[in-house]
């Protein structure tokens, strides 16, 4: 596996219409590659508005089969042609009435590894995602790919640092974290959530949000995007928060065993000590 890998992430604008949207981001991973990038991740329910500021049946019907869809399968045939991992997320359905939050990662050469279903699914104005997802129930999986160890975790995911656990004991590299978050408290946190979990678990992170003001309700999404490293710190400058933007940036994956051994959290946990918290 590579040291260093060249990594991707895009923050887009809401483009009104599914189609577009797609094109939208394959344009994106094209000059990606262009560059250099191995890997690249998308935002949250990327070729969908974010329709969870409102409680409508119509938006049942962005879901679609992960990863017999044709979404998966377009990005699948992208990845093989660009010699490119992608973490791509959609609204799956599973059968009818059972949906979800869904990311595919799917490898180098095209290859479908598996999925990712998001866990915690908030239900508060403008966040009404119970309406929409089902909580997962595929567990926090770590997908061998071509540029190394990948997982991945979804917007309101990353307040639970269970999951960021559970993701680094299965021996996670770089964690994409797609997002649809919106200006007001959460931008304090979207500065501070990820650097912290990326320090705690050892590990790099790729955070994703989405950018502008959609049609469905008023939420304002600030970009901002980033990859942080296991040290908690910045690689290059984090993305505009107004802006589509493309960020490609290169990851020293061994930065990882260099900061586990200057700190020894996985050595130091007492997990013989932690059961009563499953209980409360």
């Amino acid at each position: 596996m590579p040291q260093i890998v060249r990594a991707a992430l895009v923050q887009a604008k809401w483009t009104g219409d599914g189609a577009s949207m797609v094109d939208v981001h394959e344009a994106y991973a094209r000059q990606a590659a262009a560059q250099g990038a191995q890997i690249m991740g998308f935002q949250e329910v990327f070729n969908a508005p974010y329709f969870c500021q409102v409680q409508e049946p119509e938006h049942y019907g962005w879901a679609e089969p992960v990863p017999e869809g044709p979404t998966t399968a377009r990005m699948s045939t992208l990845a093989r042609e660009l010699g490119m991992v992608l973490v791509v997320p959609v609204y799956e359905v599973e059968q009818s009435g059972f949906y979800y939050n869904t990311a595919a990662v799917i490898d180098a050469d095209g290859t479908v590894l598996g999925k990712y279903r998001k866990h915690h699914i908030p239900q508060v104005k403008g966040f009404w995602e119970k309406y929409y997802f089902r909580p997962g129930n595929l567990g926090w999986p770590v997908f061998d790919t071509a540029v190394g160890r990948i997982g991945v975790y979804i917007c309101y995911d990353r307040h639970f640092p269970e999951g960021w656990r559970a993701l680094g004991l299965a021996g996670a590299q770089l964690v994409y974290n797609p997002s649809a978050t919106s200006r007001g408290l959460s931008a304090y946190l979207w500065q501070l959530e990820q650097p912290a979990a990326a320090v705690a678990n050892e590990y790099f992170i790729a955070a994703i949000n989405r950018v502008g003001v959609e049609e469905y309700g008023d939420n304002d999404f600030y970009g901002t995007s980033y990859f942080v490293d296991p040290r908690g710190q910045f690689v290059g400058e984090p993305a505009s928060d107004r802006d589509e933007e493309l960020v490609v940036r290169d990851l020293d994956f061994g930065l990882i065993d260099e900061v586990r051994n200057q700190w020894a959290f996985y050595r130091d946990r007492r997990p013989d000590a932690y059961g009563p918290l499953t209980e409360a």
